[in-house]
């Protein structure tokens, strides 16, 4: 790189650092306000985690004043929030009251089954709405279109719950002449076989789970890069190719969808966090072994240490994914920096 094109590229990397400063110090400042949220938002919540972890012992009033202070619930709010936010800040995610067991070891124990379940989901939805949205664009109006972007609004306009429940009852219980050939909870069967029968055992676990997160996100990006290809197609550059006598097939692969997926790549990092939270209603409905079943099991307590360590990893996952949803916009979109 020449002398010239260096300080060319200068100013460009003084504006992207002070736009990434700008959008990290936002986001930090939206996870303060998040560990202050997570505290009260639970304390709300009618029950107290004492009786209910008491519940079929026969306890003394004064064992159970023992019990509360022995999970420090016997100080004041005000005490409770300082040592909350002390802690947090080191990282310290405090013991849960029912488990008896380091928060972030439970988290840790649990992170990998919501990974694998929202990491296929998001992989098979972004590449089925992608090719969906691209092809529904091109042609705006066809019945492919008609046809695909009803059914992701329906979909998306579904109540994940419904679906889910729905999917249960006809694929894994059965209904009808419909036998149920799905597992109807957990991630592995008791007796879990070894080696590729594993494998298979686990996927044959994840279809339902899986295929409600699909159904429920895929229209998202159906619809974005249906609208992008819909933009790039009265484009010059694809008149000219189209003048040029290229393939139709060949200007929208090579051409127009490239130019589309921007907004799209953006989505996908925003979604990620949104997938991980949208995780906790197909997990409890499931038994999925993971953050979101964790976080419904500590909800029936209730567990406030693993209520707010669950909540606060999985706000803090869509607020970071949102930020660099942000700072990638800012760095593949040249009108953006030069805004």
């Amino acid at each position: 790189m020449t002398a010239v094109e260096e300080l060319e590229q200068t100013p460009v990397r003084h504006g992207l650092l002070r736009y990434a400063a700008t959008k990290v110090g936002g986001a930090l400042l939206s996870i303060a306000m998040v560990i202050v949220a997570t505290f009260f938002l639970f304390r709300l919540l009618p029950g107290d985690p004492v009786r209910a972890l008491a519940q079929g012992r026969n306890m003394t009033p004064e064992q159970l004043d023992l019990e509360r202070a022995r999970l420090g619930l016997d100080k004041s709010i005000p005490e409770q929030f300082l040592h909350f936010v002390g802690r947090t800040l080191r990282f310290d995610l405090g013991v849960s009251y029912e488990y008896k067991r380091p928060v972030l070891d439970l988290i840790g124990e649990r992170i990998g089954a919501t990974l694998l379940l929202t990491g296929t989901a998001l992989v098979i939805a972004v590449s089925f709405g992608l090719w969906q949205g691209a092809r529904a664009g091109w042609k705006p109006g066809s019945r492919f279109d008609k046809v695909s972007t009803a059914i992701s609004l329906v979909l998306w306009s579904v109540p994940t719950f419904w679906l889910g429940l729905l999917l249960l009852m006809v694929f894994a219980a059965g209904i009808g002449p419909i036998p149920g050939i799905f597992p109807t909870r957990g991630s592995s069967s008791v007796d879990k076989p070894d080696g590729l029968a594993g494998v298979l055992d686990v996927a044959q676990h994840m279809v339902l789970p899986c295929l409600t997160l699909v159904a429920v996100v895929y229209a998202q990006y159906l619809l974005v890069m249906r609208s992008s290809v819909i933009d790039e197609v009265g484009q010059d550059y694809v008149t000219t190719a189209r003048a040029k006598g290229l393939r139709d097939d060949d200007i929208r692969r090579k051409h127009a969808v490239p130019n589309a997926l921007l907004p799209t790549v953006t989505l996908v990092f925003m979604r990620i966090g949104f997938v991980v939270g949208g995780a906790v209603t197909v997990e409890a409905i499931f038994s999925w072994p993971g953050l979101g079943q964790l976080f419904y099991e500590a909800i029936r307590v209730p567990d406030f240490t693993l209520m707010q360590g669950t909540f606060l990893l999985i706000t803090v996952s869509v607020i970071l994914m949102n930020t660099l949803a942000d700072v990638v916009y800012h760095v593949l979109d040249p009108r953006v920096r030069s805004a």
